[in-house]
């Protein structure tokens, strides 16, 4: 696994990495229905804040969000 620094991706990638994390199953945010782009917005602010880091599996080619706060 490598550690994907947010900062240096172009914003077209960080979006479409956000924006699929977003959209996977499992990602259910309870009562309240949230549009994509807040979902989107909400994943930004904790990689800001330091709370959720960026890898990516070479061995099966796909991108995670992990939480760095526990």
């Amino acid at each position: 696994m490598l550690d994907i620094p947010y900062a240096q991706l172009a914003p077209e990638t960080l979006t479409a990495i956000l924006e699929e994390y977003a959209c996977r199953e499992g990602t259910d945010y309870g009562d309240v229905v949230y549009t994509l782009e807040q979902k989107v917005e909400a994943l930004r602010r904790q990689l800001q804040r330091g709370d959720i880091g960026i890898t990516y599996d070479a061995q099966t080619q796909t991108c995670s969000l992990l939480n760095l706060r526990r």
